[in-house]
């Protein structure tokens, strides 16, 4: 559907609910896009029900959820008033595969449906959801619960999100929606299938098409998504390799630089007349986090630009204070330094990672911790010789990897981003033995924009005065 009134701002969808219903809350009603992480929600969801859910946020939403039935089965396996006991582990959630259980589905739908919500909640401002298409075996169940609270926007990238335009008219005609799912060694073609009559059944409510903007590197994929209605978005987010989170590898040989980072170069930059040329509109991503760089988006035909660090920083982000405090000293003792680190990820992709104390950005936090894969996010399917299903990742433990047909060196370097993401934001797994797993935080390498906002607000800001000082009146 044609973007009527397009935003200038889109504040980023980052990490973990990192980009939390109130950061987005706050950004939608200044008059932008403000955006939820669409990552992990059911996780997310399970382990602040088990914390007793301080301030009541979730159960309010849920209590607008049309299913009441299934809103009553996640609350009787995770809500624990009053929260955990001290020293006990989160209890653990199911994983999302080709073909989930039910109770996998109903996590992540309720997940997904209750960030956006609350971001949506008391307001007329418009919300949307950022999502990786790497994650593609979530895809269907969080989007079909982002729709179920009326989200705005889906936002996609981390791939390359052909299927997604036809998943989001599907799903509004309250019909199957189908993805095809990407399997290492496939002799067949794998695809994941929801129907939301299945899901809901007679509680399900009318459902609204958001608006989907598929993140590119290029003009290339750009004109390649636009040349078929059945696949083409409704926008571009044009994302350069200084954003946080992933980037794509640079093109051609990878070389590295004396920090050990991939060298980016001119290859390596969108052409924006031709992305103008395709006549969608798009947003600036990577880099033009400035009143002056958001001038020189828009006078390159671009509608506006996406920004997360900014609103990483903010007072409302998902971040702990205590990792939000350290990022402030660091970055106002200009000592903040990011790095786009070709190994910790185990998608493949560069990945930013700050590099700060106590964190895996350390290399002696990094060989502390024991290795463990038991979050699965970032999982990739295996078809097996008898033609049967397997999962891997190459931050799991190293036996079983190679069982699975990995080798010892896709393992090197390898980060749990899923349990780290999740103690950014205070949700982190205690382990039977004592040990908290550790962070690692994401951010931008273009920190002139956070220097300078934070020259004018020592301390931090918040998400209404970063707007501000980037759209000035």
């Amino acid at each position: 559907m044609p973007i009527t009134h397009p935003p200038t701002v889109i504040q980023g969808g980052m990490g973990v609910a990192v980009s939390s219903w109130r950061l987005a809350r706050e950004v939608s009603q200044c008059g932008e896009l403000g955006v939820v992480s669409g990552t992990a929600l059911d996780g997310v969801l399970a382990r602040v029900l088990q914390d007793g859910d301080p301030g009541g946020h979730r159960r309010r939403a849920l209590a607008h959820f049309p299913s009441q039935a299934m809103v009553q089965r996640v609350m009787d396996t995770y809500f624990l008033e009053g929260g955990r006991p001290p020293g006990k582990p989160y209890r653990p959630h199911p994983t999302l595969t080709i073909s989930p259980r039910r109770a996998a589905i109903e996590l992540s739908v309720l997940g997904n449906f209750t960030e956006v919500w609350l971001a949506k909640e008391g307001h007329d401002g418009v919300v949307g959801i950022n999502m990786l298409e790497k994650i593609q075996t979530a895809n269907l169940s969080a989007i079909l619960g982002a729709m179920l609270a009326d989200v705005d926007y889906v936002i996609m990238g981390a791939g390359v999100p052909r299927e997604i335009p036809r998943l989001l008219t599907e799903f509004a005609s309250a019909r199957t929606g189908h993805l095809t799912i990407d399997v290492v060694n496939a002799t067949t073609t794998h695809r994941a299938a929801l129907n939301p009559r299945t899901v809901l059944g007679d509680d399900l409510p009318p459902l609204r098409r958001p608006n989907f903007l598929a993140i590119v590197t290029l003009h290339v994929l750009a004109d390649y998504l636009n040349r078929d209605p059945e696949i083409r978005p409704d926008g571009f987010i044009v994302e350069g390799p200084r954003a946080g989170g992933h980037s794509s590898p640079p093109r051609g040989k990878v070389e590295l630089d004396e920090a050990g980072d991939p060298i980016y170069g001119p290859r390596d930059d969108a052409d924006l007349a031709k992305i103008a040329r395709v006549g969608l509109p798009f947003w600036l991503a990577g880099g033009y986090a400035t009143p002056e760089k958001v001038a020189e988006a828009r006078a390159s035909g671009a509608a506006g630009v996406q920004i997360g660090t900014l609103f990483a920083l903010a007072d409302e982000s998902g971040l702990t204070p205590e990792l939000r405090s350290q990022l402030m000293s660091e970055l106002e003792a200009d000592e903040l330094s990011v790095r786009n680190d070709p190994r910790a990820s185990p998608t493949g992709f560069p990945f930013k990672v700050a590099q700060l104390a106590d964190t895996l950005s350390e290399d002696e936090v990094y060989e502390e911790r024991e290795r463990i894969c038991d979050l699965g996010y970032l999982r990739v399917p295996v078809e097996r010789p008898d033609k049967s299903i397997t999962y891997r990742c190459p931050s799991e433990p190293i036996a079983p990897y190679l069982r699975k047909g990995g080798s010892i060196e896709e393992t090197v370097g390898r980060k749990c981003l899923c349990n780290a993401l999740m103690a950014n934001i205070g949700l982190g797994q205690l382990r039977p033995s004592g040990y908290q797993e550790p962070p690692a935080v994401t951010l931008g390498q273009d920190l002139e924009g956070a220097r300078e906002l934070s020259r004018l607000h020592p301390g931090g800001w918040t998400a209404r005065q970063a707007v501000d000082w980037l759209l000035p009146a």
